[in-house]
């Protein structure tokens, strides 16, 4: 977060562009593009999807190096390559480096730095969203790249114990390690088998939904609907469609719920400081999101 904070020139136009898989509904391009309009930049901000070019991460090299011969100013980096990309990196931020993953890269005078605000970008939403919830024992799901970002964030946020549920049990356990060596040992455990998810979300304030499960490309419930109970609350990282599967379940038993709608903003928020220097009007972003609700999928 220090980093973020950063003072940096301030540019007069970006190009800039989103690295991922399946990423047509993204709200990113027009949330940097109007906010850089308000403040009098000229910004071009481009989607780079993996599925349309009919390639996967292994393409990172060459998308990178044609973004720098293009003269791009950054790229923010979405599923599945946030883990993928830091390799072939020359620079990592505190929180890049300490979260293990990167969703944004600036990039200037030859060299590649990693960023995440995906961390600060979650915390500020759920802050905003669901602040003043209990937070002694929640569940993570999903230990990828972004589950790392929010399960750090989820520490500074005040969890006590956080639990972590993905489909590949050495990744929970190696994300479990992680977050102890920093917060302290025995504060993050990696549970196995539906049964030990059934048992931890029994007994949690909490759920955090952090793998790409509910999105247009991913429909349906990252969990089976009866783990779900009232004392629950249910946040989001998915924001296209803002209403997942499970968020809609969990409403209809009386849990709280927070979509993924203000990770998206102040993610953006963060990201587009770094491409430009200039700090954007976090509430107008937020303002020009929700207005987007009411438009057709495609634009962005």
């Amino acid at each position: 977060m220090n980093a973020i904070s950063r003072q940096i020139p301030a540019a007069t136009s970006v190009l800039a562009g989103l690295i991922g898989a399946g990423i047509q509904a993204s709200r990113t391009p027009a949330m940097h593009e109007h906010e850089a309009d308000a403040l009098g930049l000229r910004c071009l901000y481009r989607l780079i999807d993996l599925d349309r070019l009919g390639l996967g991460p292994d393409a990172l090299p060459e998308l990178l190096s044609a973004a720098e011969r293009l003269g791009y100013t950054g790229l923010n980096v979405t599923y599945p390559c946030k883990q993928a990309i830091i390799p072939l990196l020359d620079e990592l931020s505190d929180d890049a480096r300490a979260i293990g993953a990167v969703n944004t890269v600036v990039l200037k005078d030859g060299r590649r730095v990693g960023h995440n605000t995906d961390c600060s970008g979650f915390a500020e939403g759920f802050r905003r969203g669901l602040g003043g919830v209990p937070m002694d024992r929640v569940v993570l799901l999903g230990a990828g790249g972004a589950g790392a970002a929010v399960g750090h964030a989820a520490f500074h946020l005040g969890a006590g114990r956080l639990d972590i549920f993905d489909a590949d049990p050495a990744r929970a356990a190696a994300l479990a390690d992680q977050l102890n060596d920093r917060f302290g040992a025995g504060r993050a455990v990696a549970i196995t088998g539906q049964d030990g998810l059934r048992n931890a979300v029994a007994g949690a304030d909490g759920l955090i939904h952090a793998t790409p499960t509910g999105m247009a490309k991913f429909p349906g419930l990252p969990l089976p609907a009866d783990m779900l109970h009232p004392r629950l609350w249910v946040a989001e990282i998915v924001y296209f469609p803002l209403e997942t599967e499970l968020l809609r379940t969990a409403r209809a038993i009386g849990c709280r719920t927070l979509d993924g709608g203000g990770m998206a903003v102040f993610q953006a928020v963060d990201a587009f400081r770094l491409f430009t220097g200039v700090s954007p009007d976090a509430e107008r972003v937020r303002a020009h999101f929700a207005s987007m609700d009411a438009e057709p999928p495609g634009g962005g």
